[in-house]
């Protein structure tokens, strides 16, 4: 876990992944913490970078200071973590009070989103006296005391017949959270909704919900929907309103669908080069692709087009392979062939996080199947290049 200071306050977050992988940001329910996605993450980390974070006063977040808690307020904080990971542009997954705060960053700031998966929210989510009632309740009794009463609502009954500790679990967790934190986003939620302020904003919206969640039923998933201009949604059979602990398999399989680039029929029409420019500044970086599209001139314009288009798009943003797979089998073909791009492929190597273990079997290969002097000429650029430790 790191910490970030965001208008004076420590907010508590993990960045997990290489930098040449997309960027998925996370958000949590009320009262719960970045522990939710615990049991996502295996299953995101091969092919994304993902940072996760905690809510004010919720985990190891600062709680909050003078005023009230705002969806823009939050939604500032999602852009600081994400321009702090190097992401101008993320995807965003958010339950609850999460999935409030991703319809914040789709209001208004719909041009730094790839996609928006909201599960188990809503445009309203119940009602202002509802939420003043309960702030009211968490200032007077505290959260730990409300916790067995408001627990057993996240939850699918067939859930803590499966897991008995999970109720104790995480009551425990919700009262450890600050409760003029939870007080002043109770308040939020009956203040701020988003009825009239989500439609045409051209992201790409996937909305989940769970046909046992008592908190934000099925219609209230139908109605934000209708907000989102008729955004896709699926009920979750036998989930209550926390998906990614109760089924977290099924969870990560939906929002892997929804993460996955959109190929389309690439033997026929091809993938568009702004999708092949956005993966080969993630793998490659920024400033290489930088010179490289101000090296070209009349002559390899379209050639740099091409290869975009082509190398990077159908390629590279295919996700049959992971880009770490990918990387391994690049290096080797350019080991094997002793191309010149071999220094950048090695230095990529690095930056999507290949190991010095996995590096060295990848040279391996080619010195049995490529040649012995290909491969240590390969080795020998690597080392040049930082790769292994020097012997003392």
């Amino acid at each position: 876990m790191a910490f970030l200071t965001i208008n004076g306050r420590s907010v508590a977050y993990r960045l997990l992944g290489p930098k040449a992988n997309p960027l998925v940001v996370l958000a949590h329910p009320l009262g719960m913490s970045q522990a939710v996605w615990d049991d996502v993450l295996p299953m995101l980390l091969p092919r994304y970078r993902v940072l996760t974070w905690d809510l004010p006063g919720h985990g190891a977040s600062q709680a909050w200071g003078e005023g009230a808690i705002t969806p823009a307020a939050l939604a500032e904080e999602v852009l600081a973590l994400a321009s702090h990971a190097g992401a101008e542009r993320f995807h965003y997954a958010g339950t609850s009070i999460g999935g409030a705060v991703g319809q914040q960053l789709i209001a208004e700031h719909a041009e730094r989103l790839l996609t928006a998966t909201l599960t188990n929210t809503g445009a309203v989510i119940g009602n202002a006296e509802l939420w003043n009632t309960r702030a009211g309740r968490v200032r007077q009794e505290g959260l730990a005391a409300m916790s067995e009463e408001i627990v057993p609502r996240w939850f699918a009954p067939a859930c803590f017949e499966a897991e008995p500790a999970l109720k104790a679990g995480w009551c425990t967790q919700m009262g450890r959270g600050d409760d003029e934190a939870y007080a002043k986003l109770c308040e939020m939620l009956g203040r701020d909704t988003f009825t009239g302020k989500l439609s045409g904003k051209g992201v790409k919206v996937q909305l989940l919900g769970g046909s046992e969640d008592l908190a934000t039923p099925p219609a209230t998933l139908e109605a934000l929907a209708e907000e989102l201009d008729g955004a896709p949604l699926e009920i979750l059979d036998g989930v209550g309103h926390v998906p990614s602990v109760e089924v977290p398999e099924l969870f990560a399989e939906k929002l892997l669908a929804v993460l996955a680039v959109d190929l389309g029929d690439v033997g026929s029409r091809g993938v568009d080069y702004t999708t092949g420019l956005a993966t080969r500044k993630q793998v490659l970086g920024e400033e290489h692709v930088a010179r490289s599209t101000a090296n070209a001139n009349s002559l390899d314009a379209p050639f740099q087009q091409m290869i975009t288009r082509l190398a990077w798009g159908e390629l590279w943003s295919n996700e049959d392979l992971t880009r770490r797979e990918r990387s391994m089998i690049t290096t080797g073909i350019l080991a094997a062939l002793g191309r010149e791009e071999l220094t950048l492929h090695l230095k990529t190597a690095k930056r999507i996080g290949l190991s010095e273990s996995e590096l060295r079997q990848v040279l391996m290969h080619v010195a049995i199947y490529g040649g012995v002097p290909a491969a240590n000429h390969a080795f020998a650029l690597a080392k040049e290049l930082g790769w292994g430790e020097t012997a003392e």
